[in-house]
């Protein structure tokens, strides 16, 4: 009570105050830290810091930090620890405390000056490099990181008077130099990303403006621009992660939002598009087409769709809307090996072996590393020497995809007209009987799905050359090693048509 009346206070003011000094007194018990305590953290920090454990060694340095605010080598080491963590902006603090604490404190002068000047801040950089040469005036790394500063200053007035001049080439090369010196600069990086946008290289402004989301705060241009570039590449996911990540900041951001809408709506589509296409559905080829429709002025997005559909054309065995469309997307992309792979597929539909093999020999150019590109110009060989001796499909007259039914159909108008017994003379029943065989020969290999394959592979499976030990003696086989024709004299029966 004394206390309260020296201090003026009385009743329920006394009460409280005596109150508030002992639970301060219980805090200090509780939060303070002793000078062991304290050392111990710092040793700790030290061994982890030298270990690689960086996480670690940080939270040791932060309990060093709260048990005393007044040491500046615990703000000095804390801010070491940052610095190995890449985190600079999180150091500056700890070292300008330093400096707060121990003005003559040089190390901590020099590091915080390093920083500064990684950051494109000179003004500020010089002056922490002349307070260490006021104090040590022959120190060699402040007195290089001075004149580094001032080259620095001298290279940013003259990339932002080529920048204004329209010169962009010039401010490119000079910013190389500035970026090299000032890495942690966003500025300088987003300046440069703005000139190769103008000289037509998104891809580079993409690779300087990507860092600078991290170097500036709340950087939701450069997410935005970032969006917008990988948008205009056709790299659709991309370009939805980044304009997120603008929304993250702010959810409210109408450039932002706008965008999204427009990014999420294509990108759905195409994921959507690309998931039918793994169903072998050919509802694929309308979603591409919406694609087209959603975005008709980025022309990345229409070649793709119709390089893609090109594709889903070839794999439903449509071989003329396949060529036409797999040679419109050529013609917008004429390097894609992809869409001449599926050209050649389409012509080898069609029965145009030539082309086929052309167009996979160019494909190889583009691509030479591709097994499929291989093995499908092999293939596609394979059928041309094999159409220049005989084509089962061009004997009955049917297209590479028909069905059996559609086969025997052909089969038996063909083996109706071409029977011998139909001609007269030795000359036309000897051309009737070489048809006939053809004619039965392709039903057999085509309607037996094992032989198809084959065929269809580049491989005749009754070619004499292709049966074991090349017995046949190279006429021409028929099915089951049984030939009607070969058994000598006259001849005459009924053909079951089946």
């Amino acid at each position: 009570m004394d206390w309260c009346r020296r201090n003026g206070l009385s009743g329920v003011l006394c009460s409280l105050s005596l109150l508030c000094v002992l639970l301060d007194i219980q805090l200090d018990g509780v939060l303070g830290a002793t000078h062991v305590e304290i050392e111990h953290h710092l040793e700790m920090g030290r061994k982890l810091l030298a270990a690689g454990q960086l996480a670690e060694a940080l939270s040791h340095y932060h309990s060093a930090v709260e048990g005393d605010s007044k040491n500046y080598l615990t703000y000095y080491k804390r801010a070491a620890v940052f610095l190995a963590m890449g985190k600079s902006k999180s150091a500056l603090p700890d070292l300008t405390r330093a400096i707060q604490l121990k003005p003559d404190f040089l190390a901590a002068r020099l590091q915080r000056g390093n920083i500064l000047l990684k950051q494109g801040n000179t003004q500020e950089a010089r002056e922490d490099f002349k307070a260490v040469l006021q104090r040590s005036p022959d120190h060699e790394e402040a007195q290089n990181q001075l004149m580094k500063a001032h080259e620095l200053e001298e290279l940013q007035e003259e990339a932002h008077a080529a920048h204004h001049q329209g010169d962009y080439s010039t401010t490119i090369n000079v910013l190389e130099r500035v970026i090299e010196i000032s890495p942690w600069d966003p500025e300088s990086r987003e300046l440069r990303a703005e000139c190769f946008i103008r000289m037509g290289d998104p891809q580079k402004a993409i690779q300087d403006l990507t860092p600078t989301v991290r170097l500036r705060n709340d950087n939701r241009a450069a997410f935005l621009k970032l969006s917008l570039l990988h948008y205009s590449l056709g790299e659709h996911h991309d370009s939805l992660n980044h304009i997120r990540e603008c929304l993250k900041l702010d959810q409210d951001d109408k450039e932002c939002f706008s965008h999204y809408k427009q990014v999420k709506k294509l990108s759905k589509q195409l994921d959507s598009a690309e998931e039918l296409i793994q169903e072998d559905r050919s509802e694929a080829i309308e979603k591409y087409q919406s694609v087209m429709k959603t975005e008709p002025s980025v022309v990345h997005y229409t070649n793709l769709a119709k390089e893609r559909i090109c594709f889903c054309l070839v794999k439903i065995k449509l071989a003329h809307e396949a060529i036409d469309i797999c040679s419109e997307a050529h013609q917008r992309s004429p390097r894609n090996a992809k869409i001449l792979r599926d050209r050649a597929e389409a012509f080898i539909l069609n029965q145009d072996y030539e082309k086929a093999v052309e167009d996979y020999q160019e494909a190889r150019e583009f691509d030479s590393e591709s097994s499929d590109i291989r093995e499908g110009l092999e293939r596609a060989q394979k059928l041309l020497k094999l159409s220049r001796k005989r084509d089962y499909y061009k004997i009955l007259g049917v297209s590479r995809n028909a069905n059996k039914q559609e086969i025997i159909k052909a089969y038996r108008k063909l083996a109706q007209q071409w029977h011998p017994d139909n001609f007269q003379s030795e000359t036309e029943k000897k051309e009737a009987e070489k048809k006939f065989i053809d004619i039965a020969s392709a039903k057999e290999v085509l309607t037996d799905p094992e032989m198809r394959q084959k065929f269809d592979a580049g491989e005749d499976p009754l070619d004499p050359e292709n049966q074991q030990g090349g017995a046949g003696g190279g006429h021409q086989s028929w099915p089951f090693n049984f030939n009607p024709f070969e058994s000598g004299g006259n001849f005459h029966f009924k053909f079951q048509y089946n």
